[in-house]
């Protein structure tokens, strides 16, 4: 079966690709003037099907031997990596990103698929002692059931994998719902696993209106879990709404990570390393570093370092080989960047680099904003703490590590931090001291791979960490036995 076409507005249901009366365009934030796809605009009724197909897709999946899920996956991986060009042309034309992120968000989701494969054949279980004679006891795990899985449109290839590939492996069944402005990568995803073989009902997804769909997606009794990638606001409430019910929650959400350059860094390495930080993907990502504090003593000259790769930044089309920074996902969100620098500016910052849209009328159609840098910005200023979710870049010199890490932990995120430093006490105290779930020492603060454990603390996330074999606490339940003999 040939990879689905965006024109062909069908979505995956109980095994069959649908459509619906109403659609909803696509766009890309290239030029925002005319649509690239159109999607089916489903209904409450196609929702309540999602969750009939589900419940019987997942009698099926959770009676599959692992190894012939493990194979499913495994064809999967091989279809996405075949399909690598048409795919990454979408995930470009939907989201912006440049053609070289997209094509390794393609790999990366491959990634997933083949290392839950791996996990879907190891071990599912442990024996345990028994004090009473003449018994074993033990316990084992379990797929827990119907997951709801609600990604973002900032990785939309990449985000589902990382929920999907596990929550398929440990024989649950899904309902997902991709962003509805970049539905065409997570169609691509489900293709794959759909031309994969595998079982109809297992994988659902859901396109349409968030509005009108939300009370059928969530309210769903059969709901075992909900997954949830995006803002802290949208987060709290599904995660209040499905408490009452008993119905796990697992949520990835905002960041406000810092990256520390101390005086003995090498600074050239680590001017450039965090500008990739910053600004990779337009700085719409959740491991984005979006606060850089550096030791006084080196402050001047790493902000004219960093001044001079900011400026440097070549700003335009993803498709374009030699675009490092893409357009904004939608003419909303780059609003709400540009609003967001305009009142770091009332409050005091000063913008060193960018802080504006292109002045190319090529580019003047598109979601752009030139990568920022923003100095003399305080702790009290909204842009130290609030999430902007794109290319700005807020510096702050420090007196020393302590107050460094004091300055990292004083935040209500948690998710990611770095330290640019040759001493190893000090990168060891680093690593012990700061408040976040992920840290880097002299590497960036994205970057995380398919095997590491993934998410924040505090208003990052939910205790459930992402990615690893610590993902199965979520998708999996326990079941402990004793058997007299």
């Amino acid at each position: 079966m040939p990879v689905q076409s965006v024109e062909s507005n069908r979505t995956l249901i109980g095994g069959q690709w649908v459509g619906a009366e109403d659609g909803i365009d696509v766009f890309d934030p290239t030029d925002v003037r005319t649509p690239i796809a159109r999607i089916p605009a489903l209904t409450v009724d196609d929702v309540r099907a999602a969750y009939d197909a589900a419940e019987r897709g997942f009698a099926v999946w959770k009676a599959t031997s692992p190894f012939e899920r493990a194979k499913v996956l495994i064809r999967a991986a091989g279809l996405l990596r075949e399909r690598t060009g048409e795919i990454a042309a979408d995930v470009t034309a939907e989201n912006g990103k440049t053609r070289a992120e997209a094509t390794g968000e393609v790999g990366k989701a491959a990634d997933f698929l083949e290392y839950f494969a791996g996990i879907a054949r190891a071990g599912y279980g442990t024996l345990l002692h028994d004090a009473r004679p003449d018994t074993k006891a033990g316990f084992q795990r379990e797929p827990i059931g119907v997951v709801l899985a609600i990604t973002p449109w900032n990785d939309p290839l990449i985000t589902p994998a990382r929920k999907l590939a596990p929550a398929l492996a440990a024989g649950n069944a899904a309902v997902f719902k991709p962003a509805t402005e970049t539905p065409l990568s997570g169609l691509h995803f489900a293709r794959a696993l759909h031309d994969a073989g595998l079982p109809a009902g297992v994988l659902n997804v859901i396109t349409g209106r968030t509005s009108q769909l939300a009370d059928a997606l969530l309210d769903d009794p059969r709901i075992a879990a909900v997954t949830f990638t995006g803002s802290n606001a949208v987060g709290e409430a599904l995660r209040v709404r499905v408490a009452a019910r008993n119905v796990r929650f697992q949520g990835e959400l905002g960041g406000k990570n810092a990256s520390v350059v101390l005086a003995d860094a090498d600074l050239e390495y680590a001017a450039t390393t965090v500008v990739a930080a910053a600004f990779g993907q337009a700085g719409q990502r959740c491991t984005a570093t979006s606060r850089v504090l550096v030791e006084r003593a080196v402050h001047d000259r790493f902000a004219e370092l960093l001044r001079e790769r900011v400026a440097a930044l070549r700003v335009g089309p993803g498709s374009a080989p030699d675009t490092v920074v893409g357009p904004l996902t939608s003419a909303g969100h780059r609003d709400g960047v540009l609003a967001a620098i305009d009142k770091a500016v009332d409050q005091g910052a000063r913008i060193d680099v960018g802080g504006t849209v292109p002045a190319d009328d090529a580019l003047a159609h598109g979601c752009y904003v030139v990568p920022t840098l923003l100095s003399d910005v305080t702790a009290e200023m909204d842009v130290w703490r609030e999430e902007v979710f794109g290319p700005v870049l807020a510096l702050c010199p420090v007196d020393d590590l302590d107050q460094a890490i004091a300055a990292v932990n004083d935040s209500d995120f948690g998710l990611a931090a770095a330290v640019f430093t040759t001493g190893l006490a000090a990168a060891h105290r680093f690593v012990d001291e700061v408040e976040t779930g992920q840290v880097a020492v002299n590497t960036t603060t994205p970057g995380w791979d398919v095997h590491m454990p993934f998410g924040g603390f505090r208003d990052s996330g939910s205790p459930f960490k992402e990615q690893g074999e610590e993902v199965l606490r979520f998708y999996t339940r326990v079941k402990t036995f004793a058997i007299h003999f």
